[in-house]
């Protein structure tokens, strides 16, 4: 059973901060079924990476990064033309000294 999307970015908040980490909604979604984008800072490297959940044809869910451009202003300009498409879309940055985004999912980033 899937939880909904504010109770599992609250727990993604919370992991971040017992972490040592960072992290904010930027854009709030529908509660129960928004899709969500995270947006990951590396403090150290000044580097950014965002994530996106997918389904692979298994149906298993697991997150992917949607771009590999690795500067801010490309990644905010790809969450805009995202959100024109999903309006129920939610965004959580996290800033983290080692750029750890803190899922618990699998996350294929190659």
């Amino acid at each position: 059973m899937k939880f909904s999307t504010d109770i599992w970015v609250a727990a993604l908040i919370r992991r971040v901060e017992l972490g040592a980490g960072f992290a904010v909604v930027s854009v709030k979604g529908d509660a129960r079924a928004g899709s969500v984008l995270v947006k990951v800072l590396n403090l150290t490297s000044g580097t950014v990476r965002l994530f996106s959940e997918a389904t692979r044809a298994d149906g298993e869910t697991v997150w992917i990064r949607p771009s590999r451009a690795e500067q801010e202003a490309d990644l905010d300009a790809y969450i805009a033309r995202a959100r024109t498409i999903d309006p129920d879309l939610w965004v959580v940055e996290i800033e983290d000294r080692q750029g750890r985004h803190f899922l618990t999912e699998v996350v294929e980033e190659g």
